[in-house]
């Protein structure tokens, strides 16, 4: 799968691909960008691609299981698919955030002090869906 961390005004997510239990790629960049919104997804890229599509109101065919960050206009947004619905879900800015696989050793190493980045480098220790390159991408607040 992958992980994805906010902390700080950061988010971190790593370049790893799997398939079944083989990695494919260790860097793959899983930022993609759309009128003018960044997305980071956790989950089968075909998936991930289907919520991107439904946040700008197209239709999901079937299940999607995947989960989804959205950096817009300075807010950040988790969203998924429940249920035949799209839902969204603020996140706070003020604190630490993860999605993916690697959640659970992300909010570890936030507990013990780590950046964004150091928690994406905790999760790939233990974590087999995480690991390979990992990015990082500032937010930045839009102006009041």
């Amino acid at each position: 799968m992958t992980t994805i961390a906010y902390k700080d005004g950061v988010i971190a997510y790593d370049g790893r691909v799997t398939r079944g239990g083989t990695i494919v790629y260790d860097d793959f960049d899983k930022m993609r960008e759309r009128d003018g919104a960044a997305f980071f997804g956790a989950g089968a890229t075909g998936e991930i691609n289907e919520l991107i599509g439904a946040y700008f109101g197209e239709e999901i065919v079937g299940e999607c299981e995947a989960s989804v960050l959205v950096l817009h206009s300075g807010s950040l947004t988790l969203i998924g698919y429940t249920d035949g619905k799209l839902w969204k879900a603020p996140v706070l800015l003020d604190r630490p955030y993860a999605i993916g696989s690697g959640t659970d050793h992300a909010y570890t190493a936030f507990d013990m002090g780590a950046t964004a980045y150091q928690a994406i480098e905790m999760a790939a220790k233990r974590d087999t869906g995480t690991g390979g390159k990992i990015r990082t991408l500032t937010v930045t607040k839009p102006a009041e």
